[in-house]
């Protein structure tokens, strides 16, 4: 869900970085200092997991994780998010750094929704909400990104309707990854599933 440099028009790119740097402000504040080593590991991990990716027209697919990582840290996913796409897009040129506030949105709202959606599931079910938060934070993911190229240019829609289409797989693919992780983390380490995290 990497959008390419210089896909963007200038005023979805201005609005990217707006929203990115109020959520960021939104996710330092609620991220305390004891919190730090775990939103450095989830970020560590974002940032190696969709290293693999696969070019789908200006973006591309790949594993994204941002259910897990809304489901671990919350608002901290923001900032542990931006900190992975910045060395991405410096490091590999995934993404690029002009669009990294729309990167940062489009992730940062998708790992948001899926905590959102696993705290609301009854907390008997949390492989279900494991699963429905994977799924629906790619989803959200993609239909931000596919917004953001509709509206930059009209040639795009083609190419945005074929992102759609190739990442609904890869969403249930990530619910079920979120279903593994949450499941061993309950058994082996319930307290970064069940903790103080709140939204």
């Amino acid at each position: 869900m990497h959008i390419s440099e210089g896909v963007l028009s200038p005023p979805v790119l201005a609005a990217g970085w707006a929203l990115a740097a109020g959520g960021l402000a939104v996710g330092l504040k609620k991220t305390p200092v004891a919190k730090l080593p775990e939103t450095a590991l989830v970020s560590a991990v974002l940032f190696l997991a969709s290293l693999v990716h696969v070019p789908v027209g200006p973006s591309s697919i790949h594993l994204t994780l941002l259910g897990l990582a809304g489901i671990l840290l919350g608002w901290s996913a923001v900032p542990a998010l931006f900190i992975a796409l910045f060395l991405q897009g410096l490091l590999f040129q995934f993404g690029g750094l002009l669009s990294l506030g729309v990167n940062t949105v489009s992730m940062g709202t998708s790992a948001l929704v899926a905590f959102s959606v696993f705290r609301l599931l009854p907390k008997k079910l949390p492989v279900l909400g494991a699963f429905a938060g994977g799924f629906a934070a790619v989803l959200i993911g993609t239909l931000i990104v596919v917004t953001a190229l509709w509206v930059s240019d009209n040639d795009l829609k083609a190419t945005a309707a074929l992102l759609f289409a190739a990442n609904v797989p890869l969403a249930a693919v990530e619910g079920l990854i979120s279903v593994f992780i949450v499941a061993f983390l309950l058994k082996m380490a319930p307290a970064y599933v069940s903790g103080s995290t709140r939204i």
